[in-house]
């Protein structure tokens, strides 16, 4: 956990945060760079036991690399700090916080993610413009100058 404590100090220092981006109870996100041409985003995202990420599909493919915690995903498969996982673009799938710790990964999202509801109709679409709203948004909740984090 000690690494990623380091990475999580970096990337705050990198968005001129203080703390992470709320998304909801027991998520959180933390930008680390926006993809040129709106094509994706880096991040790392922060998730607490038990929180579950709905069934969702990416029109891009995705990178994810587990820091700390776990997480099951909706194949049964438990991937755990230093696992990567990729997932291609169009892959649909859900997963959720495991265990007795926080869950951190590392992310890059390419294209978009739609998270989904009765027979996959887009319930929310989440684009690289979204992201940087709301992180420039919280940035004028909290009172500090955004960063160019392209």
């Amino acid at each position: 956990m000690e690494l990623a404590n380091v990475i999580v100090a970096t990337a705050l220092r990198r968005a001129a945060l203080n703390a992470w981006i709320p998304e909801g109870e027991g998520k959180w996100s933390l930008p680390i760079q926006f993809l040129p041409d709106g094509s994706g985003w880096v991040e790392l995202m922060r998730l607490a036991p038990g929180v579950r990420l709905g069934l969702h599909r990416h029109t891009g493919e995705v990178h994810a690399l587990t820091l700390a915690g776990e997480r099951r995903l909706n194949d049964g498969r438990v991937v755990r700090a230093g696992d990567y996982i990729h997932e291609p673009a169009g892959n649909v799938d859900w997963w959720e916080a495991t265990g007795d710790e926080e869950l951190l990964v590392h992310v890059v999202v390419k294209g978009s993610v739609e998270y989904l509801g009765a027979h996959h109709s887009v319930l929310q679409r989440i684009s690289t413009a979204d992201r940087i709203a709301d992180y420039r948004r919280h940035c004028a909740e909290v009172g500090v100058p955004p960063r160019d984090l392209t």
